[in-house]
């Protein structure tokens, strides 16, 4: 059996599944926005799990950040009162156990290239395009870390080919960089943006309604949605040439997406065929919490 947790902002899930990846049980908590909160959930879950089927020995936990190769703390979490703290080890010591610790979006990655929409490719690039914006790369069933743990973090380049105007309607990042990815094609970002060009105040569900009664603003707000995504990609095929990109997070949800991002990718990679599918996610939520359970 393996456990897997995904550790998110506002939500800790857990699973429990059998080798062959039927699930057993699962269980959702509110997260505390606190680190002796936040590992008192992850304990409560396992807990809960081992009360019921006894001892586990995989367990594997999808976060937000990285664990820092040199100082083996967390960084670059959105969940920022985990930054600086060294929570594998933690966790470890009480547990007693060995625990496999990874990028929420590596999760989602791995567990899409095991046996979801990148089931049967080698290379496999997952998309996280939700409240924030991260990426994972899985070769042959296996999270590619890189030399300092930020393999995927394509939410941190800049968006290719900036205009004037695209710079003007949008805010500067958490990271304290301008022009992210993140902050034109996350939930948050693709409502900031729209926003600001519009002077209203919309989220992206509203952006959305829009978009489906023919709001004018709303269209232009979708098709320059579907192009920043696509330069974004554009990136990644360039320099990885993926065989699939799996997209995940509530922004993969729209059907517009996938009826136009292949010839808005074609525009930008450098090549004359594309082979490159980009395809939306088959888990859903459970992704990220399948994928930590598949660390092991």
């Amino acid at each position: 059996m393996k456990i897997g947790i995904d550790l998110g902002g506002t939500k800790t899930e857990g699973i429990l599944i059998e080798s062959s990846g039927k699930e057993l049980k699962r269980e959702r908590i509110k997260t505390e926005k606190n680190y002796d909160g936040t590992i008192n959930g992850i304990l409560s879950i396992i807990k809960n799990f081992e009360n019921s089927f006894g001892v586990v020995e995989s367990i594997g936990i999808g976060m937000p950040g990285a664990i820092s190769a040199d100082t083996a703390l967390i960084k670059n979490a959105n969940s920022i009162w985990l930054n600086g703290k060294p929570l594998k080890k933690d966790l470890e010591k009480i547990l007693n156990r060995k625990i496999n610790l990874e990028n929420d979006a590596n999760c989602f990655a791995l567990s899409e290239a095991v046996d979801g929409g990148g089931k049967g490719f080698k290379v496999v690039f997952g998309v996280i395009i939700g409240t924030g914006t991260g990426g994972g790369i899985v070769i042959d069933h296996k999270v590619l870390q890189g030399r300092n743990n930020i393999g995927g973090e394509w939410g941190h380049v800049t968006l290719p080919n900036r205009s004037d105007d695209e710079k003007k309607y949008v805010k500067h990042c958490y990271c304290g960089k301008n022009g992210c990815m993140e902050t034109y094609i996350s939930g948050p970002g693709f409502a900031s943006t729209f926003n600001l060009r519009f002077n209203k105040d919309y989220d992206s569900h509203k952006i959305l309604e829009g978009f489906k009664e023919n709001d004018p603003d709303c269209i232009f707000a979708l098709e320059q949605y579907t192009d920043h995504l696509a330069r974004g990609l554009s990136l990644v095929c360039n320099i990885l040439d993926p065989d699939v990109i799996v997209l995940g997070g509530g922004m993969s949800n729209i059907d517009f997406i996938y009826e136009n991002i292949d010839d808005a990718l074609k525009k930008y990679v450098f090549t004359d065929t594309l082979h490159t599918k980009v395809v939306k996610n088959v888990h859903g939520d459970s992704s990220g919490v399948r994928g930590a359970a598949w660390l092991s």
